[in-house]
């Protein structure tokens, strides 16, 4: 698998608490250069990207990020305001203590109420696997199927660990037929890259991808 087609499948990703306009700015220029799938930026600056890049690149964002207790409410009106201001792909977190609780209605009932609102763009629901057990990881699959999201994504790259290959391969085990995964966060070559699209993965979640691409120093999501 060449780096163009690796490339293809990531969200090119910059959600740091620091981020600035011309930080933002750079990635969506990056992200063009380099032919990814999206550019993954925080809410605040969804409209503005838009207009910069003209849809010339599907813009993502995340919604409830990235510790996923807000209400259902605040995040069903995050989801609208987004892609009232023009995003054309969504990334949720869960509510993590819902699922500790075995409160799976109510996270059926969330990713629903989203997707809704999403309709035909991509909805991505990010499950923070390094919170969860086997156990809790494949009640998700099954919740994010029922659900009818597009996606399964790992992690938030905000907690304490991101994107395994063994959570890949669970995920390609149990989700249905029609969600995709999307793995995220810690993902630092092209060979680790492959592997997770070799398991499964159809989206990467990350930064470095381009970075190592203009031969630049990686760190960070």
């Amino acid at each position: 698998m060449d780096k163009n087609e690796i490339l293809s499948k990531v969200d090119h990703t910059l959600l740091s608490q620091t981020a600035t306009w011309e930080e933002i700015k750079q990635i969506c220029d990056d992200a063009e250069r380099f032919a990814v799938a999206s550019v993954c930026i925080p809410p605040s600056y969804v409209r503005a990207v838009k207009e910069y890049l003209d849809d010339r690149m599907a813009v993502c964002t995340v919604i409830g990020f990235p510790n996923g207790y807000n209400s259902t409410a605040v995040k069903v009106f995050e989801t609208k305001q987004a892609i009232e201001d023009g995003a054309d792909e969504i990334d949720m977190v869960i509510n993590i203590g819902w699922l500790k609780d075995k409160r799976y209605d109510l996270l059926t009932d969330e990713i629903k109420q989203i997707k809704t609102v999403c309709g035909s763009r991509i909805l991505k629901v990010i499950i923070e696997t390094c919170l969860l057990d086997e156990d809790e990881k494949i009640r998700m699959c099954r919740i994010v199927t029922e659900a009818g999201a597009d996606f399964i994504k790992t992690s938030t790259g905000f907690s304490k660990a991101g994107a395994t290959f063994d959570d890949v391969a669970l995920f390609a085990k149990h989700v249905g037929k029609d969600v995709k995964i999307k793995a995220a966060g810690g993902i630092s070559s092209f060979d680790d890259a492959a592997k997770f699209i070799e398991l499964g993965a159809s989206r990467l979640g990350t930064s470095r991808l381009v970075k190592l691409a203009k031969s630049e120093h990686a760190n960070g999501y």
